[in-house]
């Protein structure tokens, strides 16, 4: 068997034996309701599903998750719950983010969401077994925006907020991000993600504040990119502009760039409501990034 094929089959088993090691629950982000919400519905409430990993594997780190989907859809399986099932398998508890979507709601609500998330997860470390200096964020396609926003776009957080979660610090300790959309004021710009997010004609300063290649610092939190070189919809450009910024501020960034492979693959274990079969190539990514995450000091 090939290294590649080989990768990805215990990419497969290793989601597969999780499965059941523990009933995943769900909150709601603010459970007196949501600022900005406009309405009552599911869709008003953002919230977060978390797997908690195995105590027996646990490595007390956290990975909040934010699906792709162009900021209408959240492709909530194959980059949600399978990537969840995923971390788990290494010890990492994988926290999927259901933010609210547009053209219902615009930026800030999106973001605002995901800091949410990271502050909900550090609030709770103790009685999750996280450790609160070990919280990430991964992101695919859209979410991949999104979660790079949040890495160039956060706050220490209020230490004199009524709310405790609103004292915690909403910067990710490193970032995953999948195919991300990334450079929303340049021709690479996936125009779907970037109408959703910000409208038709969006003021020039907040699509350049959004393209968040120029946002790196050297504050950026270490980031491992991997993409396409076939990916049409968003175009490998956003990452490499990303990874180019991230060199020029000397944050550690590690990036894969495959060959083949179409958007959106996921884990690279193919997309069976789809008829998509496994990527070989592509479903080695989960385990170089493992190795990485090593390295960052997020597994044993």
């Amino acid at each position: 068997m090939g290294t590649s094929v080989l990768s990805a089959t215990l990419v497969l088993l290793s989601t597969a034996s999780v499965v059941f090691a523990a009933e995943p629950s769900e909150q709601l982000l603010w459970p007196d309701g949501a600022p900005g919400a406009l309405g009552s519905e599911p869709s008003d409430q953002p919230s977060i599903i978390v797997y908690r990993a195995d105590p027996s594997v646990a490595t007390g780190a956290a990975i909040v998750i934010c699906p792709g989907g162009g900021y209408g859809a959240l492709a909530i399986d194959h980059e949600g719950h399978q990537v969840a099932q995923w971390l788990n398998s290494v010890g990492v508890t994988g926290v999927i983010l259901k933010y609210r979507l547009g053209p219902r709601y615009q930026h800030p609500i999106p973001l605002t969401d995901a800091q949410r998330a990271i502050r909900t997860v550090r609030a709770n470390a103790e009685d999750w077994g996280v450790d609160p200096d070990r919280v990430g964020v991964l992101g695919f396609s859209a979410g991949g925006h999104l979660a790079s926003t949040v890495g160039t776009h956060f706050d220490l957080g209020n230490p004199e907020a009524e709310d405790p979660i609103d004292r915690q610090s909403s910067r990710p300790d490193l970032m995953i991000l999948g195919y991300p959309v990334i450079a929303l004021a340049t021709d690479y710009a996936h125009g779907g993600s970037r109408r959703n997010l910000l409208g038709e004609n969006p003021p020039t300063d907040l699509l350049d504040s959004l393209s968040n290649e120029r946002r790196v610092t050297p504050e950026t939190p270490p980031t491992f990119l991997v993409h396409t070189n076939e990916d049409e919809p968003v175009p490998a450009e956003n990452s490499l502009l990303f990874v180019m910024a991230l060199r020029k501020a000397g944050v550690p960034v590690e990036f894969h760039l495959f060959e083949a492979g179409r958007h959106g693959l996921g884990l690279g274990g193919g997309l069976h409501d789809r008829g998509i079969g496994p990527d070989p190539a592509f479903a080695a990514w989960p385990g170089l990034c493992e190795t990485w995450l090593k390295r960052q000091g997020f597994l044993r």
